[in-house]
């Protein structure tokens, strides 16, 4: 079969997901009305599984060993695959504050209009849906590429909310921005109770240990680089004033702009840590998380996008040298292979960041939910380019392994 034109194919996908807008509607709304915490997104795996089964779409659930990921592939031939990935999680106590209900949404509606394509114009080649949790915390992603979701993937696709304020006027988003590397170091202090009056000589505190190590992170801060950031929560204090507190636990968060720079930062962090329970007399237990990498930005791919969102009638950057201050475990895939995480502008009140009680609000709208359906076509665009591009993908794989330092590899 001769392959068919773009126009062809932005036509029929159009019409196709245009079919869908009452169910994508639907569904968009249940993740969102139902926040659900890293690893626990249960109602959203389940109806993101059961929408999928409706649409004749085969479901592997609980996929790669994880309760709440789940896999979907549609395609012919020995092609290359495109995935797009799903996030859903939220955030504790202010729901989808950022929009990963958004991100799920555009990345189904990607899907579903590549697969679509696939079949309806005998297109060789693969595409898959991944469901991501736990990008807020702990790092869904890495997970499954530890467990070999990504193995066959040639190109993953993704696309993140953001205030439209954030971009100038008439420009709703842009393709391509690196983020910076993070990871996480809980602290426990183990001390010895005692009574507070009768007795404090008896006791080890480990309340003194944690405030120690509170006061070394913020004087080592003015000695940090200008692009990083640490920055912590007390997640377990004494509740009670008179006995010594015998545990307390804390977290910090540690960012930099490389992999590289975030773990020589977090040394650094590791010996404050330890010094709140050498002062006191305390033990200290140290875990750290999987470390979120930077963003790898393939300006190609980003080009691309840029492209098939102006097929769409909409206007966004394609790339530029702006450093994003949040991190995600999409970075992860981008060291990888060839990764797109665009960023998509949409309306908040007072023009509130990502992580408020306003941007939650926003992420539940109908204007929203329309800029990721339109970017959810746009993705498919470019993942249709992908699979019979061969210029286009040889454009791309040039400039992942020109950004790795030459460096050529895949999950």
């Amino acid at each position: 079969m001769a392959t068919p034109s773009k126009t062809a194919v932005q036509t029929a996908i159009d019409q196709y997901i245009d079919s869908l807008a009452e169910p994508l509607r639907m569904l968009n709304q249940k993740i969102h009305e139902t926040p659900e915490l890293a690893y626990e997104e249960h109602v959203a795996h389940d109806a993101i599984c059961d929408f999928l089964q409706s649409q004749g779409i085969q479901i592997t659930r609980h996929a790669y060993g994880l309760s709440t990921a789940f896999e979907a592939k549609v395609g012919n031939g020995d092609g290359r695959c495109v995935s797009f990935n799903a996030e859903y999680d939220a955030l504790p106590g202010i729901g989808h504050a950022c929009g990963h209900n958004l991100i799920a949404i555009s990345s189904i509606c990607g899907f579903l209009a590549l697969a679509f394509a696939i079949r309806q114009f005998g297109i060789p080649g693969h595409v898959q849906l991944l469901g991501t949790p736990a990008e807020e915390d702990g790092g869904g992603k890495i997970d499954l590429i530890l467990s070999g979701a990504y193995q066959k993937v040639d190109v993953s696709l993704m696309i993140h909310p953001l205030s439209e304020e954030e971009f100038s006027k008439g420009v709703h988003g842009i393709a391509g921005r690196s983020s910076i590397a993070c990871y996480d170091i809980t602290a426990v202090y183990r001390g010895v109770s005692a009574h507070a009056s009768a007795s404090p000589w008896e006791g080890v505190n480990a309340l003194d240990a944690l405030v120690t190590a509170y006061n070394s992170i913020s004087m080592l801060r003015q000695q940090m680089k200008p692009d990083e950031r640490v920055h912590g929560a007390i997640l377990q204090a004494p509740t009670v004033t008179n006995a010594i507190p015998e545990i307390t636990r804390a977290k910090y968060s540690i960012r930099s702009s490389t992999m590289d720079g975030a773990r020589l930062l977090g040394e650094r962090v590791r010996r404050c840590l330890e010094s709140g329970a050498l002062a006191t007399g305390c033990t200290v237990e140290l875990e750290e998380n999987q470390i979120f990498a930077d963003l790898v930005v393939n300006p190609p791919l980003c080009e691309s996008f840029r492209e098939s969102m102006r097929g769409q009638g909409e206007h966004i950057l394609a790339n530029d040298e702006i450093l994003m201050p949040g991190s995600t475990d999409q970075g992860n895939v981008s060291q990888l292979i060839p990764a797109l995480h665009g960023l998509i502008g949409i309306p908040v009140s007072d023009g509130a960041k990502n992580h408020t009680r306003q941007f939650t609000a926003a992420a539940g709208t109908s204007v929203a939910h329309e800029r990721m359906i339109t970017a959810g076509k746009a993705m498919a665009m470019t993942g249709w380019e992908v699979l019979v591009n061969d210029e286009l993908y040889g454009n791309v794989r040039n400039a992942f392994t020109d950004a790795r330092g030459g460096i050529r590899t895949r999950s």
